[in-house]
């Protein structure tokens, strides 16, 4: 029954989303945003990284999972973007967590079918699969969609990992 951490980080605003898995079936336990405001980059990251830690106190998650940087149009974004991940994740790391990354197209891929899919999907599925009574706002979707995608690629390899102790000899041991 691990509890999951998703990660959406941002240089202005990282959402994230807290899950427990048990089995095929997942229990929302909180989500939110860490609200950066227009401070300078370093206070900004200082914020998520405080953020994080607190939210893991709060949650005391098992797994971390964050999105990984995607290539954008300005470089300049991209870079800001790859410094808000990496003090999220330190802040993971600090906790002794195991920390997975996802590019966007597989947390789309995984939680909606479909890796192209718009952000007002990956809402209505996150809200749905969860059983949510309101849709989470952007940003915590989006997390909580990393935090689903992980429960999903983790129980994958726990079912190939229990296949693979049944193959003897190149065989499947029935």
């Amino acid at each position: 029954m691990p509890i999951i951490l998703g990660i959406d980080p941002g240089s202005r605003l990282t959402g994230y989303g807290v899950i427990k898995q048990t089995g095929n079936k997942f229990e929302y336990l909180g989500s939110g945003c860490i609200r950066l405001g227009t401070d300078a980059l370093p206070e900004r990251l200082q914020k998520i990284h405080a953020g994080v830690s607190e939210i893991i106190s709060q949650f005391h998650p098992d797994m971390f999972a964050i999105e990984q940087v995607f290539m954008a149009h300005n470089p300049d974004s991209a870079l800001k973007l790859g410094q808000a991940r990496g003090a999220a994740i330190v802040a993971a790391t600090n906790q002794q967590l195991p920390v997975a990354e996802y590019s966007a197209r597989q947390i789309k891929q995984s939680v909606v079918g479909n890796g192209a899919a718009d952000k007002t999907q990956v809402q209505h599925m996150v809200k749905t699969i969860l059983k949510l009574p309101g849709t989470p706002q952007a940003d915590a979707a989006d997390a909580l969609a990393v935090a689903l995608c992980h429960a999903h690629s983790y129980q994958s390899l726990i079912k190939m990992s229990g296949q693979a102790s049944k193959i003897v000899r190149g065989r499947l041991r029935k």
